[in-house]
């Protein structure tokens, strides 16, 4: 789950280079305005989002690629969202906007309804509006060549999602039914190897169009005021089994679920799972997914990454967010993999960066390994976790130009056109990511064992699952231990 609590300064620097996010999805919100009209003819759309209100300067464009220059004038850190006509499915995203940045999502859309949305705060209602994207007459054809390679990139990536949820699920059911008998260390041994999987996916649940990722995935700290009975999933289990004390816990003595309780939570987090494994293994999903979701689902991964993982939030009590971070870093690679033949014919040089920088992150993440287990998240100094913070950075910047690059609908190589506003942040990463390193250094996160990188440079997404998923029973015990 992607609700960021670094602090202010770090969120401002870091989030200047990065792509997409996710919460509850926006909804009308009456009492705030969005743009009055007009027409964008070359797809390029600035939006300006304030504490009140989202301004478009066009709500209609020609169908194909469309850039949203999103800049925030408010005084909140904001999220801006396109989403299907209903208003609910989440087609692309942009998130952890911080005031007076700006930042770019690029996305292919088809002819059609579509809404839009700011969401200052990031939490509570949206600021939606209508969007209409029309038939391009003047559209090129895609090359035949790289609409042969689309199309393999969505039937693999689709293959991947699947095979991700079919072990999630078979992990989950293991995990939910040794936690609600009660079996407490032998549920700690699964929890973060079930996780794993989930992470490696995670934009698809929170682009369904229902509350699905929040029921999976909402932590404690993400929760509304008032809205604490609702809450489920695994973080709620975690805690359980990760009983904090009262310093931990606003200063409250932690109440443990009973067994009935116990055996409610686990049965809600099998049928949450079940309900994702339908929609990815549905005709319509496989039918849907595009190029500029796998590419910015990448992205969103790297988000994960500096707004929860490295600054110890996302594993609260168990402290086993390197396997979050192994496993969004997995995603992230087999989502690019998948489109790296697209991306060499369109910028030999962008797909060159990237895969240096891919290598360069999971060098750090071996150097925490012992054997196959990561050592406790809490054991790596403030430097360390600067190092691997820059690193992500490092990543992300040349990565948030793989969207812009992939879906240009030529065949042309794009190499030497203007590179996108993050290049211009990579010194703000590092800087952001100092500051998140600051303000972990005392959070405890962490530790275990996790899958290796996945696949070679030029494995299928098949391949590549199959590689991210070598060592997870082997580091079972090291999960169970993290404390």
């Amino acid at each position: 789950m992607r609700k960021s609590l670094v602090s202010a300064g770090a969120l401002l620097s870091v989030s200047a280079i990065l792509l997409t996010g996710c919460t509850d999805n926006p909804k009308n919100n009456a009492s705030s305005s969005n743009s009055s009209g007009g027409t964008s003819n070359d797809g390029n759309i600035s939006v300006t989002s304030t504490d009140t209100a989202c301004k478009l300067s066009a709500t209609e464009t020609k169908a194909g690629k469309v850039t949203f220059k999103v800049k925030n004038e408010g005084t909140k850190v904001t999220e801006f969202y396109v989403l299907g006509s209903d208003g609910l499915r989440i087609i692309s995203e942009v998130e952890n906007i911080g005031p007076n940045l700006t930042r770019e999502l690029v996305v292919d859309l088809p002819e059609g309804s579509y809404k839009t949305a700011c969401k200052p705060g990031m939490v509570g209602d949206g600021i939606q509006g209508d969007f209409k994207v029309t038939k391009n007459e003047n559209a090129k054809p895609v090359a035949e060549d790289i609409q042969k390679l689309r199309d393999t990139a969505s039937t693999q990536y689709a293959s991947y999602v699947k095979d991700q949820v079919e072990s999630l699920q078979t992990k989950t059911e293991e995990f939910a039914k040794l936690y609600a008998e009660g079996k407490t260390e032998e549920a700690k041994a699964k929890y973060a190897l079930a996780r794993l999987h989930y992470e490696r996916i995670e934009p698809v649940a929170e682009k369904y169009g229902t509350s699905l990722d929040q029921n999976l995935d909402a932590r404690e700290a993400d929760l509304q005021e008032g809205k604490i009975s609702e809450w489920s999933g695994w973080h709620k289990i975690e805690k359980d089994l990760w009983q904090p004390k009262a310093d931990k816990n606003d200063g409250k003595e932690y109440t443990p679920l009973t067994q009935d309780e116990r055996k409610k939570v686990a049965d809600q987090l099998v049928k949450d799972t079940k309900e994702l494994y339908d929609h990815v293994h549905s005709e319509k999903f496989a039918q849907e997914l595009k190029v500029d979701d796998i590419t910015n689902g990448a992205k969103e991964l790297l988000d994960e990454i500096v707004h929860t993982k490295t600054t110890g939030e996302e594993e609260n009590w168990s402290h086993t967010d390197l396997y979050d971070f192994q496993g969004n870093i997995d995603g992230a690679k087999v989502a690019y993999e998948n489109v790296r033949p697209i991306l060499e014919k369109k910028n030999g040089k962008l797909s060159k960066n990237i895969e240096s920088k891919f290598a360069a992150v999971q060098t750090l993440l071996d150097k925490h390994k012992s054997g196959d287990d990561f050592k406790s998240y809490k054991e790596l100094s403030e430097a360390e976790v600067r190092e691997l913070s820059d690193a992500v950075g490092a990543l992300a910047e040349p990565l948030s130009e793989l969207t812009a690059a992939v879906v240009d609908e030529t065949g042309n190589d794009t190499s030497t056109e203007k590179e996108s506003a993050g290049a211009s942040a990579s010194a703000s990463a590092s800087a952001g990511a100092s500051n998140s390193a600051g303000a972990s250094g005392a959070a405890s996160a962490g530790a275990s064992g996790s899958a290796s990188a996945t696949g070679s440079s030029g494995a299928s997404a098949g391949s590549s699952a199959s590689a991210g998923s070598t060592s997870d029973d082997s580091s079972a015990s090291a999960a169970g231990s993290a404390q």
